[in-house]
């Protein structure tokens, strides 16, 4: 190693150090380059800057990760603080406050599979997907109120995406629930479906129940049991809250669908860092277990939230919150991914995709009189729209 290199890694691991420590302690990073331009001696200015790395480095990493917790709790003292003084109307934006939850789950996640020694490519992935996620979520966010009445046709546009993926998709052990992506296999059931189902707890357009039924389907024709389950447990609750024709419909086509996938045979096998994670993590480690518990447990904190503070949305807020605890259940005792906290990319999306389409806070739906009630057979629903377009 030359001289000169060693003086330039040094100075790299000055700046390195200084990019991650917390605002209160980039003075000691600072401090640190300050100090190793001072040494004559490369070497030694090179040891210093690996020990002063090493040094500091772990307790800045740990304060990284526990940031998006910092925040969670922070978002929700003040959304309780909020609630209690003026009704729901002040509470901080659920989708917010879940795309928090997203990012704290997801990095449980990383926790987990660092400790089950899984491939640094997984932990790539998995990050990858939650910023490709939140940027999707983001520019679904500014799309304008004005889309027209598109939502029930949206819904069942997706439907049939979901369909030709039953019948065109890759074909694993006589199932077809992946489709290929530029290297990437994704399994649009855990994309979409989310999405559609809290869409369609707000819209249930004749258009929209078409589609839940064309859904239904496809989970038969895959099969998939954990996203048939899923879907029928969110349409459950969508019924339970808020009955209706189409209401009803759906749900009796989710149900014959989920029968269905619990009669055909599904030997798919269960794959590592991925399916049946909740009980098997903690075989690895218990701080890994721990991991995976505490990232599932925040996929339902938007739904405790929603639903305790925004009484005319419950119906959304119970679809949300069933629909991920379907998932992680199924995920628990049979061979289907385990949301967010395992190996792969789809529900990730899946799951930052589907907080585009809950309720914004009352106080900003009262303050346009452009965005209607939430009444879920208007198909002029402003958020349904935004959310599926």
């Amino acid at each position: 190693m030359s001289v000169r290199f060693q003086r330039r890694v040094a100075n790299l691991l000055c700046r390195a150090l200084e990019s991650i420590l917390p605002p209160r302690l980039r003075d000691w990073g600072l401090a640190i380059r300050y100090e190793v331009a001072e040494i004559p001696e490369d070497t030694r200015a090179l040891l210093f800057a690996l020990e002063s790395l090493c040094g500091l480095a772990p307790r800045a990493i740990g304060i990284l990760l526990m940031q998006p917790f910092i925040s969670l709790f922070g978002a929700a003292v003040h959304a309780s603080r909020a609630g209690a003084n003026s009704g729901f109307g002040a509470l901080h934006s659920p989708r917010t406050v879940g795309a928090l939850c997203a990012v704290g789950a997801v990095a449980m996640g990383l926790v987990y599979m660092t400790l089950a020694g899984a491939p640094v490519g997984y932990l790539g992935i998995n990050a990858g997907a939650l910023v490709i996620g939140l940027v999707l979520r983001a520019l679904v966010s500014r799309i304008p109120g004005a889309v027209g009445r598109v939502s029930g046709a949206l819904i069942f546009s997706l439907s049939l995406l979901l369909l030709a993926t039953a019948l065109l998709g890759l074909r694993i052990e006589g199932t077809a629930r992946w489709i290929g992506f530029g290297g990437v296999f994704v399994q649009p059931s855990f994309v979409l479906l989310p999405l559609m189902l809290v869409g369609f707890s707000r819209t249930r357009t004749p258009l929209a129940t078409i589609g839940m039924v064309v859904a239904a389907l496809a989970m038969t024709l895959q099969p998939d049991r954990a996203m048939a389950a899923m879907m029928t447990t969110a349409l459950a609750a969508v019924t339970a809250t808020r009955a209706d024709r189409p209401t009803s419909m759906a749900f009796t086509a989710s149900l014959l669908a989920f029968v269905v996938t619990l009669l055909r045979p599904d030997a798919v096998p269960a794959a590592p860092f991925v399916d049946q994670l909740l009980f098997s993590s903690f075989a690895v480690h218990a701080l890994a277990g721990l991991a995976v518990v505490a990232g599932l447990a925040m996929l339902l904190v938007p739904a405790i939230i929603g639903w305790s503070c925004d009484k005319d949305s419950r119906a959304t807020y119970f679809a949300f919150g069933s629909a991920w605890l379907a998932a992680t259940i199924a995920a628990a005792f049979g061979n289907y991914p385990t949301p967010v906290v395992g190996y792969g990319g789809s529900a990730i999306l899946g799951y930052v995709l589907s907080l585009s389409a809950l309720p914004r806070p009352v106080r900003s739906r009262v303050g346009s009189e452009t965005v209607p009630p939430d009444d879920p057979q208007a198909s002029r629903d402003i958020h349904s729209k935004i959310a599926l377009a």
